[in-house]
């Protein structure tokens, strides 16, 4: 017998939650295998078997809370055990002299004696399967080993489920049903560090509008030769990520933390992209901004908002952003607050692009494509005065974008 246990998973995560066994007890696991998915506060980890054999025991539930070194399920490893896949191999080639047998054996076949395999029998015997309710790929309808393993009794008369979060039945509140749902892991670590970033830091955030009429053109012009060089299309982000190294360049103080009495400024560009996912939002690193091209950071950006919506992300995609950007425009948002990634002491925001008049002298008006943008600060170390110059000096390099070729 071999144990599966929750591994090392990083230096701050010690405990996490059973978010969806992908094997069941009985389950024939070859090693490598993905056993359990795991729901930690910053990503979900899928845990493999260390070890070929059949599942013999699960110790956690989904939704309970398990922590590292804790042992989650045990895997039979003896002779015993032996591969449904191995099984169907030997059974294919001792079947190919039967094959005119089996043929007639087909046509033969009744709803209440289905032909399947022996393996498949015994396997479908012990888990008190109904063999005639068993779907098979078979050419010749007959069922196997693997068929049973794979098969979940369920399917056949309730839909694939949708993402779940665990549910308690309904309750009466004065009269009017409510229900109550637990908060995922994540959840709760996010609500968590929004309070704490609320109750540290001295929070206060700037404002200013943008022009967006010179990107837009850029990229009109610009976007069916980005895509056919580069294969990615040609984003705001990429351009917003640019402006933002410029602006950090010129107010470092925002590429810092504090630590304890000390301010520490860092002399890379690691950029968070804030990406909304099922499970809540996380900040996926664009890492060396400063040494990357538009289509370069336009394909780190894809890849990691991919990874996000899929559970993907690895803890090393999330640590280490020195600075944060979020799009509360793709939503519709005309105009928020945001709040601090603690550590950082920074994060812009961006906003939906509106067409609005706006006076380009003192005689003209012209409706333009317009963003608002906001940029919240840790007011213990950055000054509204260096603050108010990053957000200008973003707004300058969005509405010339051309200059951002020129930045160092």
């Amino acid at each position: 017998m071999v144990e599966i246990k929750v591994p090392e998973l990083a230096e701050s995560i010690t405990e996490g939650t059973i978010a969806q066994w992908l094997k069941k007890p009985g389950d024939y696991i070859n090693k490598g295998d993905y056993v359990v998915e795991l729901e930690t506060d910053k990503v979900n980890v899928e845990i493999i078997s260390e070890q070929s054999g059949v599942l013999k025991e699960i110790h956690a539930q989904e939704g309970d809370t398990v922590t590292v070194g804790e042992t989650i399920a045990v895997v039979d490893d003896s002779g015993n055990a032996t591969d449904p896949q191995q099984e169907q191999a030997e059974e294919e080639k001792a079947a190919i002299p039967q094959q005119p047998e089996i043929e007639k054996q087909s046509l033969e076949q009744t709803q209440d004696r289905p032909i399947a395999s022996p393996a498949a029998r015994k396997m479908a015997r012990e888990k008190g399967i109904d063999l005639s309710q068993i779907p098979t790929t078979d050419p010749l309808g007959r069922v196997r080993a693997q068929d049973v393993s794979s098969f979940n009794a369920n399917q056949l008369s309730t839909p694939a489920p949708m993402a779940k979060a665990p549910v308690a039945p309904v309750e009466q509140t004065d009269g009017k049903e409510v229900e109550r749902i637990r908060m995922t892991r994540r959840r709760q670590t996010i609500a968590s560090r929004l309070v704490e970033v609320q109750q540290t830091a001295a929070m206060l955030t700037t404002f200013n509008e943008v022009d967006m009429t010179n990107v837009m053109n850029l990229r009109k012009r610009r976007k069916d030769k980005f895509f056919e060089e580069n294969d990615v299309k040609l984003g705001f982000m990429s351009f917003f990520t640019k402006a933002v190294v410029a602006a950090l360049k010129k107010s470092p103080l925002l590429n810092a933390e504090i630590q304890g009495d000390e301010i520490l400024l860092k002399k890379f560009y690691d950029i968070g992209i804030a990406v909304s996912a099922n499970e809540g939002l996380v900040v996926p690193v664009v890492r060396d901004a400063d040494r990357k091209n538009f289509a370069e950071i336009e394909k780190d950006i894809l890849e990691l908002a991919g990874k996000a919506r899929n559970n993907k992300l690895a803890l090393q995609d999330l640590q280490g952003g020195t600075f944060t950007i979020t799009n509360g425009g793709v939503f519709g948002s005309l105009l928020s607050t945001p709040i601090l990634n603690g550590p950082q002491v920074g994060i812009l925001g961006m906003h939906s692009i509106q067409l609005r008049p706006v006076a380009i002298d003192a005689e003209r008006m012209e409706n333009r494509p317009m963003m608002y943008i906001a940029l919240s600060y840790d007011h213990r170390i950055v000054d509204g005065k260096e603050a108010v110059t990053f957000l200008l000096r973003v707004k300058e390099l969005i509405e010339d974008p051309e200059s951002l070729l020129f930045e160092a």
